[in-house]
């Protein structure tokens, strides 16, 4: 079971089991993922998180009035004009926190010290879950990260926005989208990081075998299904992407090039970076020295990012 899940984590984990077992793999495959598929760790509660010196946290301030739409601020020494990380947890819709370590850690103790701010946001959860509703709340926390970021010491103009698994399914659906991305008053950002989504194409997704917690996330609605899918709902001015998957997943990397394939499309610029980690390790090892963290690091110095 996933640290810190709860009980709710039972019915998506026991869907990914089934569906691993079903296609003859091994639940715990030896890459790190097996006592965890959703690739969310634990709270970092259980373990005082280890802040630069001179870094500080500001924990569950409201972007909304419901109890999940709480946002994380982790500030650098002294911010002055500091760029923004926006990070989008995963969980597949319906478990999963901001405070989660393999959200945060590496990425606090890479970007902290290089003079970054980085905010982890909640959504609402709900039985069916709501996906358009979590794309709705990923605007509403990126326009209060906007209005806030002066008094923060923060530069709003300097924005990547950062999701994972289902986090990046939403970043995704919020770059795609133009009438999304201006909802809630939100302003552009630089660009995009998706980090080993599998729902980029959600008809393609549905209409194939599938996991069965999919059907609980997106029904049995071919409408809903274009409503919450990137690639249908790409428009143009989609900010850059990169859009990262893991080789061990063909679902994810198939996925990952029809997302960079509709936004080509559209005149906006998105890569594929495919790398051999698992789906967890994909969220907890970025930060740490490798090939993946440079990759990240060199997205975002391109858009003009420190």
């Amino acid at each position: 079971m996933v640290a810190g899940a709860g009980p709710a984590a039972a019915g998506p984990l026991a869907e990914w089991l089934r569906a691993r077992r079903e296609r003859g793999e091994n639940a715990d495959d030896g890459r790190q993922d097996g006592d965890d598929p959703f690739g969310i760790g634990g709270r970092t509660q259980d373990k005082p998180l280890a802040l630069p010196p001179g870094a500080e946290v500001r924990r569950d301030l409201a972007y909304g009035p419901g109890e999940r739409q709480r946002i994380d601020v982790y500030l650098p020494p002294s911010p002055r004009n500091a760029p923004i990380l926006f990070m989008i947890h995963g969980g597949a819709w319906m478990i999963g926190d901001k405070s989660y370590s393999r959200v945060v850690e590496n990425k606090v103790a890479r970007w902290l010290p290089r003079g970054f701010v980085f905010t982890s946001m909640n959504y609402r959860f709900s039985d069916p879950p709501d996906p358009l509703g979590q794309a709705d709340d990923v605007m509403a926390a990126l326009a209060f990260v906007q209005r806030n970021a002066p008094q923060w010491g923060a530069d709003a103009g300097r924005l990547v926005m950062m999701g994972h698994s289902a986090g990046a399914h939403l970043a995704a659906l919020v770059s795609a989208d133009a009438s999304l991305r201006a909802r809630h008053g939100a302003r552009p950002w630089l660009g995009t990081v998706s980090l080993d989504s599998a729902a980029m194409d959600l008809v393609g997704l549905m209409e194939a075998r599938h996991a069965r917690f999919y059907d609980k996330v997106f029904g049995s609605d071919p409408a809903l299904w274009r409503q919450a899918s990137p690639v249908a709902r790409m428009s143009p001015g989609a900010p850059p992407a990169l859009v990262v998957c893991s080789s061990r997943r063909e679902d994810s990397c198939r996925q990952a090039e029809a997302f960079a394939t509709s936004a080509r499309a559209v005149g906006s610029r998105a890569e594929v970076l495919a790398v051999d980690l698992g789906h967890g390790e994909i969220n907890s090892r970025l930060g740490a020295a490798g090939d993946l963290t440079e990759r990240v690091d060199a997205f975002m110095r391109s858009l003009g990012m420190p």
